[in-house]
């Protein structure tokens, strides 16, 4: 199949046709990253396990709503992060400094991520429990 038509038969897309075509998409990326990328299926287990933590425990609704937000928030990074990462792999698997400094990045952000989600919970538990 051509490159451009296939793009072009993708695009153009309005109205509810678009939003359904929107949601598959969305579904077929969050299949994917589970199938392939053993970083996200991991937090997608840590994540579950802290929401329901975060509903168990005794927290205030703003802080349960904060709890769940920097797990969603450490999801959608690693989604970027693998997002880059297949981007770059397509690219070329050849080593390049531009390369690096991309997977780099995305690795920071969700090192950055997971500080934060550490950040929240441990003020949760702190204030909470002790």
């Amino acid at each position: 199949m051509h490159h451009e038509s296939y793009a072009s038969s993708k695009k153009g897309k309005t109205g509810i046709r678009r939003i359904i075509n929107a949601c598959g998409y969305s579904m077929d990326g969050l299949a994917a990253a589970y199938r392939h990328e053993s970083a996200f299926r991991q937090l997608c287990w840590l994540n579950l396990g802290l929401i329901i933590l975060a509903f168990s425990l005794n927290f205030e609704l703003s802080v349960r709503v904060l709890l769940i937000i920097a797990s969603f928030v450490s999801l959608i990074v690693e989604l970027f992060n693998t997002s880059i990462e297949a981007a770059v792999d397509h690219t070329s698997t050849a080593e390049h400094e531009l390369a690096k400094r991309a997977k780099d990045a995305g690795s920071a952000a969700q090192l950055a991520a997971l500080v934060m989600l550490t950040a929240v919970w441990v003020s949760a538990l702190w204030h909470v429990y002790l």
